[in-house]
């Protein structure tokens, strides 16, 4: 059952296959739960939407047309319901608890010394990417998307994905280079 294609996976999963639900949610839910926890920024939520995706995917196993990788087709039902939440979100009040989630931008030694290494650096650079454009980084070096395949995620025509790519490559490069880093890794 683990070298079965995913579109055999959800065919088995329509047809009421626990065993191949239990497989592709294997195969799937730690790539989509970084995704979702990049988009949401808070663990519980991320948890909570990854299973209110993989409870979709039973549900709709049947409604799956194949115009997309499967992969591709949980990960834009991912992103419509952490999108959905992000919206729901901004609407709530700030409570104690979101406030207490609020980080405080003022650099610490530790911080200083993170600053440092370059991976840290390129994790805060994407960080100061526009949410467009950290999504499609995220989709297309994280989770190795096709252009087609990101177009079709977030809803977008492919030529604005190539685009979103040109500008949030540039503003990365800029923002290396304002770190010190300049093209490549010693």
């Amino acid at each position: 059952m683990q070298t079965t294609s995913d579109d055999v996976l959800i065919g088995r999963i329509a047809g009421g296959d626990r065993l191949a639900m239990q497989v592709l949610f294997a195969r799937h839910h730690v790539r989509v739960y970084r995704f979702v926890l990049r988009l949401v920024r808070n663990e519980a939520a991320a948890e909570d939407l990854i299973s209110e995706v993989f409870l979709d995917v039973w549900r709709q196993a049947a409604k799956f047309e194949g115009r997309s990788a499967v992969s591709t087709w949980i990960l834009s039902m991912a992103r419509f319901k952490a999108l959905s939440t992000l919206r729901r979100r901004t609407e709530e009040e700030l409570d104690d608890e979101t406030a207490g989630t609020i980080e405080d931008t003022q650099d610490d030694p530790e911080t200083v010394l993170v600053k440092k290494d370059k991976g840290a650096a390129l994790r805060q650079c994407l960080e100061k990417l526009s949410a467009e454009h950290r999504e499609i980084v995220d989709l297309v070096y994280y989770h190795e998307k096709s252009v087609a395949e990101v177009s079709s995620i977030v809803g977008i025509p492919e030529a604005t994905v190539k685009t979103r790519m040109f500008y949030a490559r540039k503003r990365l490069s800029e923002l290396l280079k304002e770190q010190g880093i300049d093209r490549g890794w010693p």
